[in-house]
């Protein structure tokens, strides 16, 4: 097969190139693949394949790890001060609004078992373009949300044994605030963690399993100590009079703003579904791996809350560290338990690093098979059958920005792209169910996309905005009919055009059509700046896909490594089933 010319072989090339971007956008943006070719052709530009030696507990161990990090340390007490006792309630809609998009992570991971988790899925259903702004937007909520976690393992670790942080780090004079300390620890940390994601992915998660099983341990003690000390009037009595009283101090609104807070503690399932490719079998495990870890996490989470609920009033406990603190506050002769809290979390910390970034190499892999970035990424090296060049790069990347950026710093600049995807993923499998593309007229299905979510988000901004009483009991009211409306439409007018060969979603499509509108919820919990965050990060994507990956993704697609657009190859289901054995 003779080559096309590269865009990038000169200058010259280059900037003719660029004058034919609109004809490439055209041709490129709104490009779709197919199950068959991601598991195939755009596969084998890795060159050799990632071993099949995952099994279902192996994902719910990757699973418990990355979501049980330290965030349920920290955001519990906040969200107890909104929901009061019942920010138990609040952990069990978090987890229910997060095991209704496993469900829809599901589905796509079982009938296409690749690395590339939601950009595959997007990039199958809506196209080049729509794939590419969210993988990049989530590979850089990755790298971000790492490097803070390793700087917050300094944290812990100094609070352990003793000794300030400031003693573990390099204050260096001359440079601006938040950036003047450097954390070799942290740096140490997270290569450390990529030496052991570049080795084996099966010796990773023997790694994961026995810090998660500590950790777990740890948190086991810390709700039987919460329950054995604890007194169940603290359920309904604040420990000040003049506060609301009651299980529901705050109301519903409480509750579901304390929802919307806790939800980052469940972030972290998403990074099992790019661990498809190396499961063994795939329509067994992946169900019971995904769905299994979010359902136990829900329930230590919820227990958790409940221990804490008892030993505090909600109003007295901790902002900052509220099992630590209940502990402290509670008697004399208990501070040592907030000592093995330190421990528990800082195990908890490990194991989070280590999913999210096993999680965010095979990301970069598979969006560097798409020819969206340089092929380089996308190489599996044939003796540890590991994407080493993309492990390596986010790696190495991930210490720089550890080295010297302040936690709260990185924490700003982590937005909401992940809940983003979430609700992407949502609208993808419906739209996959019910188009077929060349065959099936998409427009009822876009528009019921649509409609449903601007009927969330009006929903939304009446919560979130509207003054209390019957005006907004009424609005929000008529939100929620007219979306029950457009769902039971939607559902009785217009047929599923394919089924599921081996799992797919139940009661289609209500679950993912709940799961885009509570999505939708806790997205409007985030303030302006998060907003605007995200808006520089999607431009900055744009900006690159604009001037680099829309031309090399053309420039594949000429020499033969990408399928064109739309296309319409019909594939059998017995040659997909061939290809997951694989």
């Amino acid at each position: 097969m003779e080559n096309h010319a590269s865009s990038f072989s000169s200058p010259k090339a280059y900037l003719r190139a660029l004058a034919q971007t609109p004809t490439r956008l055209a041709r490129r943006a709104g490009s779709v693949s197919t199950s068959y070719d991601e598991m195939s052709r755009v596969r084998a530009r890795s060159g050799a394949h990632m071993q099949k030696t995952l099994r279902w507990f192996d994902l719910i161990g990757l699973g418990l790890g990355g979501m049980v990090g330290s965030g349920v340390f920290v955001t519990t007490g906040l969200a107890a001060h909104f929901a009061g006792p019942a920010v138990i309630l609040s952990y069990a809609i978090a987890g229910f609004c997060a095991l209704l998009s496993a469900f829809c992570y599901t589905e796509f991971a079982v009938d296409m078992p690749v690395a590339g988790g939601a950009f595959s899925y997007l990039r199958v259903t809506f196209g080049e373009f729509a794939a590419f702004i969210t993988g990049a937007n989530l590979v850089t909520e990755y790298v971000m949300s790492n490097a803070g976690v390793a700087r917050s393992f300094t944290l812990y670790s100094g609070s352990i044994i003793g000794v300030s942080t400031d003693k573990w780090r390099l204050t260096v004079p001359g440079l601006p605030d938040g950036y003047n300390q450097i954390d070799f620890v942290a740096v140490a940390v997270v290569l450390i963690m990529t030496v052991i994601i570049c080795y084996s992915t099966r010796e990773s998660s023997v790694v994961n399993m026995v810090l998660t099983a500590l950790h777990i341990s740890f948190i086991a003690f810390v709700i039987i100590m919460g329950f054995w000390h604890g007194e169940w009037k603290n359920f309904t009595k604040p420990g000040h009079p003049e506060n609301p009283s009651g299980f529901f101090p705050h109301g519903a609104q409480g509750v579901f703003h304390g929802a919307s807070i806790v939800y980052v503690s469940y972030i972290g399932y998403d990074a099992v579904s790019t661990m498809a490719e190396e499961v063994r079998d795939p329509v067994k495990d992946i169900p019971v791996g995904v769905s299994g870890s979010v359902v136990i996490v829900t329930l230590l989470y919820c227990l958790m809350a409940a221990s804490m609920s008892m030993l505090l009033p909600y109003d007295m406990i901790d902002l900052v560290a509220p099992f630590a603190g209940a502990f402290r506050e509670k008697s004399e002769g208990w501070e040592w338990v907030s000592n093995v809290i330190g421990v528990g979390a800082s195990f908890g910390i490990l194991t989070s690093l280590l999913v999210s970034m096993l999680g965010q190499a095979r990301y970069m892999c598979v969006i560097g098979r798409s020819c969206v970035v340089p092929s380089w990424f996308a190489r599996v090296h044939p003796t540890t059958s590991t994407p080493v060049n993309a492990s390596a790069f986010l790696g190495i990347l991930t210490a720089a920005i550890a080295l010297f950026t302040d936690l709260n710093v990185l924490l700003k600049l982590v937005s909401m792209g992940t809940l983003f995807v979430y609700y992407m993923v949502a609208n993808a499998v419906i739209y996959r169910r019910y188009v077929t593309v060349g065959t099936t007229n998409p427009r009822p299905t876009l528009s019921f996309l649509c409609s449903f979510t601007l009927t969330a988000i009006l929903f939304t901004l009446t919560w979130k905005f509207a003054p209390t009483g019957k005006p907004k009991a009424f609005m929000l009211s008529a939100c929620g009919v007219i979306a029950l409306a457009i769902l039971q439409v939607f559902h009785c007018m217009v047929p599923q055009a394919r089924k599921p060969e081996f799992w797919g979603v139940p009661l289609m499509p209500w679950i993912p059509s709940i799961s885009i509108f509570l999505n939708i919820f806790l997205l409007g919990s985030f303030d302006g700046g998060a907003y605007a965050r995200f808006g520089i990060f999607s431009a900055l994507a744009v900006l690159v896909y604009v001037f680099y990956s829309v031309h090399a993704s053309f420039d594949a697609e000429e020499d033969g490594y990408l399928g064109q657009k739309n296309s319409e190859i019909q594939v059998e289901p017995k040659e997909i089933v061939d290809l997951i054995k694989v």
